[in-house]
């Protein structure tokens, strides 16, 4: 017998109860991987094992049982999470007590706590994800648990899912302006307005330190880190070769990893480095508004150089000295800001001091041969008196000319990763190169830095933003130049021209499913990703960006000139009137549209109850006569008449001008009350 044959053979509790289930798991599915293993293998197992009651027809488990699984899941969650508050906590507890709550579904009271935790349930999963896929999974999740409820509610016959489905469906097509309007205008009024952003992980590849080969991995990532849309003309765009996005500045080294130093008053490093970031801007301005991803950390990816803040919505903003901006919070959500950034600037002390001395410094013991490549270089006779100009150009023309090459897996470098890189491999990815290079610069005592962040982008051919992925990670670096400061040189270009005025991309190898897909269908799998990235663009853009300034300005595109919480408050009000006025209007109209004359047969078996006459629904107004008499004897023969009457105008040629009469006789008819004597 096939699954369906056995699904159509099950009794309609059994049937409505799998169905439930069904509901229920999918809706606890996308926390799999948010909960522990333990609740997750022991959520699934309580479903599979209802499940298995179901078809089986076996009783349910006792309370014993029930409590001693409580028990257990009380005390994991206290467990793993140290507490039973908290947005993980409170996730884990609720996914095992809806679960658990399906093993006591004996009457429609149990199954209504099974709905609404599967409602509350079904919301918890925007706490970790926000993302087009969670949202389209959750509208699949609302419509079961509707449909669920329907059923609830029609414990008659075996309705078939298809009936329920249309029903569930209208129920949630007439929700849909309501919900539309409260998404617009409801006051989202900070901090009581936002998602729990308790995971604090890095999503993006940057980070506050950078071990020399671990950058490489970031390339295998295409996932989206920056959406840009710039203002003005085509032309006004700067060339990719010009995108750098400035990130975390590395200035410590210990021989295998850069660190950027936090500028704290009380740091001993900082106080050492505490230079005016000094920032002088030329040229046109580059307007753009960015939506960045939510990474886990405080920086905002601006263009270099931007000397003015962001402008940010329910949050602040500053510029370190190294030109780096950064919020006041790390960024857990998607954050849409607008930006003024100049390509040409210059920014640093013009003249030597003594701060600029730590970024010479190098660790004692590592990278021999570079140093002493350095003290080479030195003395050379055309080198020996150089300007550092002169110097740069130097090591950029060994990197030109070398043999050197830009590659995604160089290997794992060993304890002097500039020697592995300038005399052994002679090949890496850009933080190798990067690194290379400012070690020997500072090898021959010119102060030197690395920054991190991101270089590049392309323009998207279906809604024209410019995406920025985190493969697109970079890292460049900056020698100080008397008379002109910190100056930006990426020694990558000098070994891969293509990475950064081509925008030539490192492609890790494909799989045999992508090469298949390319031969069937060349650019196809390009394309879907380019229509399926613009869909998700468009989401972030107009759900998750809609912001209280978005409100303002739909306010103010409705006439407001100075638009507030209370006038959004205002307008949702008079919407939700109207709303339910036109509901209450749409109700008269649905009842208007039922039969008049059964509307009145039915009021007058209520009239006859309060006397203390119960008919049936089925009886006749002739069959109501005869049971009228009987009751109450001739005090009653007037409203037996009546009866008569309205049975009569039910077979009448035109029965609509009789019925206004017959309503107006029946407020006036002697109705018999509970003390009319009975006839004897």
């Amino acid at each position: 017998m096939s699954l369906r044959q056995t699904l159509a053979s099950l009794p309609r509790d059994a049937r409505d109860t799998v169905f439930l289930l069904f509901v229920t798991a999918w809706v606890i599915a996308p926390q799999a991987t948010n909960l522990p293993g333990w609740a997750a293998a022991m959520a699934g197992g309580m479903l599979l094992w209802r499940g298995w009651m179901a078809f089986k027809g076996r009783p349910l488990p006792g309370r014993w049982l029930l409590t001693a699984l409580v028990i257990v899941a009380v005390a994991g969650t206290l467990f793993t999470h140290r507490t039973v508050l908290g947005r993980d906590a409170g996730v884990t507890l609720m996914v095992m007590m809806l679960a658990f709550k399906t093993l006591e579904l004996r009457a429609r009271r149990d199954a209504m706590v099974v709905f609404f935790l599967g409602f509350f349930t079904m919301l918890s999963n925007f706490f970790f994800s926000q993302s087009l896929l969670t949202a389209a999974a959750m509208l699949v999740a609302l419509l079961g648990l509707l449909m669920a409820l329907v059923n609830a509610h029609m414990p008659v016959g075996r309705p078939p899912l298809a009936q329920t489905f249309r029903i569930a469906g209208t129920m949630a097509l007439l929700g849909a302006p309501i919900m539309v309007a409260l998404f617009m205008l409801f006051p989202r009024m900070s901090p009581l307005w936002g998602m729990p952003g308790e995971n604090l992980t890095g999503r993006s590849g940057l980070s506050g330190t950078m071990k020399i080969g671990d950058m490489a991995e970031i390339a295998l990532d295409e996932r989206i880190a920056i959406r840009l849309r710039f203002e003005g003309a085509e032309a006004d765009v700067p060339p990719q070769s010009a995108l750098y996005f400035r990130g975390p500045v590395m200035a410590a080294f210990d021989g295998r990893q850069w660190q950027a130093e936090p500028f704290r008053e009380d740091s001993p490093w900082a106080a050492r480095v505490a230079v005016p970031a000094n920032l002088q801007v030329t040229g046109p301005a580059v307007r753009y508004e960015v939506t960045l991803e939510p990474q886990r950390q405080p920086w905002l990816m601006v263009l270099e150089a931007t000397p003015d803040a962001p402008q940010l919505s329910n949050m602040q903003a500053y510029m370190t000295q190294d030109l780096q901006w950064m919020t006041t919070r790390p960024i857990t959500d998607v954050l849409r800001y607008k930006a003024v950034s100049y390509p040409e600037f210059r920014h640093g002390p013009q003249q030597s001091v003594r701060q600029l001395r730590v970024y010479t410094e190098l660790p004692p013991g590592f990278n021999p041969r570079t140093l002493e490549l350095a003290a080479q270089m030195r003395a050379d006779p055309a080198l020996a008196n150089a300007s550092t100009d002169v110097l740069v150009n130097a090591v950029l023309q060994r990197l030109r000319t070398g043999g050197y090459n830009y590659s995604l897996d160089p290997g794992v470098f060993g304890e002097h990763t500039a020697d592995e890189f300038w005399f052994d491999r002679k090949e890496g990815f850009c933080e190798h190169i990067s690194s290379a290079f400012v070690v020997l610069m500072r090898a021959m005592d010119v102060p030197s830095r690395i920054v991190t962040g991101y270089q590049g982008g392309e323009r998207h051919p279906v809604d024209g933003y410019w995406t920025v992925r985190n493969a697109d990670a970079h890292a460049w670096a900056e020698v100080w130049i008397e008379g002109r400061g910190w100056v930006r040189v990426d020694p990558t270009g000098a070994v891969s021209p293509g990475r950064v005025g081509a925008f030539q991309r490192l492609r890790p190898p494909q799989g045999a499913f992508a090469n298949a897909m390319g031969t069937i269908s060349p650019g196809m799998v390009q394309n879907l990703r380019a229509v399926w990235e613009a869909v998700n663009n468009s989401w972030s853009q107009w759900v998750l960006n809609y912001s209280q300034s978005r409100q303002f300005d739909l306010l103010k595109a409705l006439g407001f000139e100075s638009p507030s919480w209370q006038d959004l408050t205002t307008v949702l009000g008079i919407l939700v009137g109207i709303a339910a006025g036109g509901g209450g209007l749409w109700t008269l109209w649905e009842r208007s549209q039922h039969d008049p004359w059964l509307r009145l047969l039915a009021r007058t078996r209520q009239r006859l109850a309060r006397a203390g006459l119960q008919l049936p629904d089925t009886l006749p107004p002739r069959a109501m006569a005869e049971r009228v008499r009987a009751q109450f004897g001739a005090p009653a023969q007037g409203v037996a008449d009546w009866l008569l009457r309205l049975e009569q105008m039910r077979y009448a040629p035109q029965p609509a001008t009789e019925l206004p009469h017959l309503r107006r006789e029946f407020r006036n008819l002697p109705w018999p009350t509970t003390t009319t004597a009975p006839k004897t």
